[in-house]
């Protein structure tokens, strides 16, 4: 037994063991992979992050439709060299002293050199800023320790401009940096070689406020979104919040480690975004919160390089973009508050290195090509590049959640009453050490007032019509009684509703017109003018039977389906049936002597064809009864008339067709 099993079964075992497990072993690997999938997947969703500007592309303008041949200034000094509005855009080119050059946005192919410019300053020209209010107003800032306010023509420059509509003298060494107060209209505020800002009223060429207390040079300074605050960055490596009104150092906070320039700007709830360099010369960025400066939120380094990066923030969309002065790389990225709070998009390169950089506001965007934001370059052979930033979207409609409300050109708060609130500030603080300045979140517009307006009308107009139930009187309480079919007495017993001197009348049957109008019958009408009419018999109402069904099933016989009107008939019944209807067509067609001949006069005592006395011709009907006989009569004379013609011509046509066809 043993030697059987050994010799014939043991092998077959074996192979079904084998066989076994290698289908177990294949199972197991089919769940193992399936389960690594799942997680592969469950990470992947967590790592692609859902935002409507993930996928924000740049596309350049061909350099047939931008400017060139702009000369730009050579001076070494930390700036943008450029500022840009829907309207104009302004560079500071090369020349004696400082001049800068105002050109109209739209303006394509070369600049002449001998084209119009603002001699502006006697000393070199270091950054120029638009007026957030007005397109026609610019400020310029220079090292010959002014700052002037000049007003462009709507047409552009059409020759040199000399005379500034204000200029800004307090400053004891050059003036560094400036920026227009966001919020407040006609408020400026400076910074000066002396470490020493002043907030001016431009409308009036005075100082409002002056600030001191930084030890350094100042390097930068923005505004946060109401312009209550503002932050500096200072060449002793500190970061400082500012009241917009006292000058007092709300917050303050160690920066970046490297010596060379870093910047700070305001982005959403508050936080502050900055841009500097390490202690071995590495370009980063970091995140940080007002509370706590010296502790960034989130930082990372980007590269190696010696040009200094500056923010552009888009507080509309949430979009940062970093651009470095002699680089040919602009990244971008996205704050929101997920984690890690600034999100890194994409990077944009070229081949040329910039010089001069200019930020385009929501005004001058094209929304109906989906273009979030708009960059002008200013490359070193002189070509303005206009780099377009779009969110890809399949539909060519006005998309309302890429363009919330943007700032307004209508100030929130006048130079006047930013003062007054100045004033109050000082003194709250010098009484109670508390600070209530004024302030006012800026007005916003929409970004494309047609689409918006377009977008606030209703989709559906409904037609009103009127009321027609409104008429209606109400029932009153006493007609309408609840009663059981129990309580309900017959239908022959019920009392009449209506008084019983005036029956109701009754439908009458014309042979010609089918059922006329009710009406109620004369008292003194004879009985033969009634002759052709059928009266109705009044049905007799009956209480509903809850023994018998509301619908009933009708069968219908086998004769009855059979007759040849039915639909189930056989091709030769419904041949038999045409022959049949040919035939009384032809019958009817035959004249008889009663038709073929002519209708009797009438008399004042004949009888009609109908069967009722007709008038005399002089005879007037006296009421409207009367009136509806005579019409009736008349009508049966005219269709006698129309079938006794009928009749005649096709008599005529059949002799007519016998006597053409008789040869």
């Amino acid at each position: 037994m043993r030697e059987h099993l050994r010799g014939r079964r043991h092998p077959q075992i074996l192979a079904y063991l084998l066989l076994t497990l290698s289908s177990f072993r294949f199972y197991l690997f089919r769940k193992l992979t399936e389960s690594c999938i799942f997680s592969l997947q469950i990470e992947m969703a967590q790592i692609v992050r859902q935002s409507k500007f993930r996928h924000v592309f740049c596309k350049p303008v061909k350099h047939e439709s931008c400017m060139s041949d702009i000369r730009v200034t050579e001076i070494t000094w930390d700036s943008l060299f450029c500022d840009v509005n829907p309207k104009f855009i302004a560079f500071i080119n090369r020349g004696a002293g400082g001049p800068f050059m105002v050109v109209p946005v739209n303006k394509i192919g070369r600049i002449d050199k001998d084209y119009p410019f603002v001699d502006a300053h006697k000393a070199p020209c270091l950054e120029v800023a638009w007026s957030p209010f007005n397109d026609n107003v610019i400020a310029s800032c220079s090292e010959d320790t002014t700052c002037k306010v000049w007003v462009i023509p709507d047409r552009g420059l059409s020759r040199n401009l000399t005379e500034p509509a204000v200029e800004l003298t307090g400053h004891q060494k050059r003036v560094n940096t400036i920026a227009w107060h966001p919020v407040a209209n006609n408020v400026l505020l400076t910074a000066g070689g002396e470490n020493v800002m002043f907030m001016w009223n431009v409308g009036t060429g005075e100082a409002l406020l002056e600030i001191s207390g930084h030890p350094d040079q100042i390097w930068s300074i923005n505004f946060n979104y109401d312009g209550s605050q503002f932050v500096t960055t200072c060449k002793d490596k500190k970061i400082r919040i500012l009241d917009s009104h006292t000058g007092e150092v709300l917050h303050e906070g160690t920066g970046h480690e490297g010596v060379k320039p870093q910047r700070a700007i305001f982005v959403k709830d508050g936080l502050v975004l900055t841009t500097g360099f390490t202690k071995r010369s590495e370009r980063l960025y970091s995140l940080r919160a007002p509370e706590n400066l010296s502790n960034p939120i989130v930082e990372e380094e980007l590269d190696t390089s010696n040009g200094v990066l500056f923010p552009f923030y888009d507080e509309d969309s949430g979009l940062v973009y970093l651009v470095g002065k002699g680089d040919c790389a602009i990244r971008y990225y996205e704050v929101n508050n997920e984690a890690p709070f600034v999100h890194y998009i994409n990077t944009y390169t070229t081949n040329e290195p910039q010089r001069a950089i200019g930020f385009q506001s929501k005004r001058g965007m094209s929304s109906e090509e989906n273009e979030i934001n708009r960059i002008y370059k200013l490359t070193t052979k002189g070509v303005v590049d206009i780099l377009q930033f779009f969110v890809p979207r399949k539909s060519d409609l006005f998309q309302h959640d890429l363009y919330p409300d943007t700032r307004s050109t209508i100030p929130a708060l006048t130079a006047e009453e930013f003062m007054e609130g100045m004033i109050q500030s000082l003194i709250n603080q010098k009484l109670t050490k508390i600070r209530s300045g004024k302030n006012a979140a800026p007005n916003r517009q929409p970004v494309n007032a047609a689409a918006a307006a377009a977008a606030a009308k209703p989709k559906v107009q409904v037609a009103k019509k009127a009321n027609i139930l409104s008429t209606l009187a109400p029932t009153a309480a006493d007609v309408v009684q609840s009663q059981s079919y129990a309580e309900r007495p017959p239908s022959s017993q019920q009392p009449s509703p209506r008084p019983s001197s005036s029956p109701r009348p009754r439908p009458v049957v014309d042979e010609d017109m089918g059922i006329v109008p009710m009406r109620e019958a004369p008292p003194s009408r004879p009985a033969s003018s009634r002759a052709s009419r059928t009266e109705i018999p009044p049905k007799e109402e009956k209480g509903p039977d809850p023994m018998k069904p509301k619908q009933a099933v009708t069968l219908k016989s086998r004769a009855a389906r059979d007759e040849p009107g039915s639909g189930s008939q056989t091709p030769g019944q419904r041949r038999a049936a045409a022959e049949l209807e040919r035939i009384k067509r032809d019958q009817s067609r035959t004249a008889d002597e009663d038709t073929l001949a002519p209708p009797p006069q009438p008399t004042r005592a004949s009888a009609s064809p109908r069967g009722s006395v007709s008038s005399a011709s002089d005879h007037v009907p006296q009421n409207m009864d009367e009136l509806l006989e005579d019409l009736m009569k008349m009508k049966a004379v005219l269709r006698q008339h129309e079938r006794r013609i009928r009749m005649l011509e096709e008599e005529i046509a059949d002799r007519n067709m016998s006597n053409a066809y008789s040869f």
